[in-house]
């Protein structure tokens, strides 16, 4: 099996983007990774019932995501991280196809395989292995103490901005061993890992990157009138954040 784990976004001001995170998904920070200062970041991950948000942010100059943040112009996302019961027959498939992996490590029953974006398309794709199952080695080791879900539950949709929506799809169709499928109402092209949805849209004017993601809430009135109150931009149902449209939808 393969499901979505966490999300991952840039920005150029970790803190301001945690906190309205944090402020309108009522959701609370659990770690703070040390070992991310060997890229020239810090972070922060934010439990969201059994998935996570990521946000990540330069602290030195040349670092990759800070190069990210100038090609996109700005805060956005990063980065889909998968767990994989099978890691070994992704990585098989990766290495058969040509890809590169540029972050390959394993610490406390965790392995993880992140593979360049020149070579996925669209985004960051990073499929990882964590035993046992249900524990998560990058929110740091009591991170269940911080799981808050009376407003956010999970995530259940992404969308990824691609100069090739049909191209990157397949590629990432194949990678994952998933079919892809073409949305009834939507026209997109789709891959779907367990309780979740990757959906490949045409690249905007930022060019490719991790668009739109639709979190499960409880209320998606509270979490709009949240963010009206802190002053985000929202705009047909979605609000602003790190650069990402984040959509509440019912749970």
């Amino acid at each position: 099996m393969i499901r979505l784990r966490q999300i991952c976004l840039v920005a150029a001001d970790r803190d301001t983007v945690v906190g309205h995170l944090e402020s309108v998904f009522s959701v609370r920070t659990a770690f703070e990774d040390p070992g991310v200062a060997t890229f020239g970041l810090h972070n922060a991950v934010i439990p969201v019932g059994g998935q996570f948000l990521e946000v990540v942010a330069p602290v030195r100059e040349g670092t990759t995501a800070g190069r990210y943040l100038q090609r996109r112009g700005g805060d956005g996302g990063y980065m889909l991280i998968f767990q994989s019961d099978d890691q070994e027959s992704h990585r098989a498939r990766i290495l058969s196809m040509g890809w590169r992996i540029v972050t390959d490590f394993e610490s406390h029953g965790y392995r993880c395989m992140q593979v360049h974006p020149a070579d996925s398309g669209g985004t960051f794709l990073e499929i990882d292995r964590q035993d046992p199952w249900d524990d998560w080695h990058p929110a740091g080791p009591r991170w269940r103490d911080h799981v808050d879900t009376r407003t956010a539950t999970g995530f259940a949709q992404a969308d990824i901005g691609c100069t090739d929506p049909a191209g990157v799809s397949a590629r990432w169709g194949a990678a994952m061993d998933l079919p892809v499928t073409i949305g009834r109402n939507c026209g997109m092209q789709k891959v779907r890992p367990d309780g979740f949805c990757v959906r490949f849209t045409p690249a905007g004017p930022r060019g490719e990157g991790l668009d739109t993601v639709e979190v499960k809430v409880r209320d998606t009135d509270e979490v709009i009138e949240r963010s009206l109150g802190r002053g985000l931009p929202v705009h047909d149902g979605a609000v602003t954040i790190g650069g990402v449209a984040f959509v509440p939808v019912q749970d």
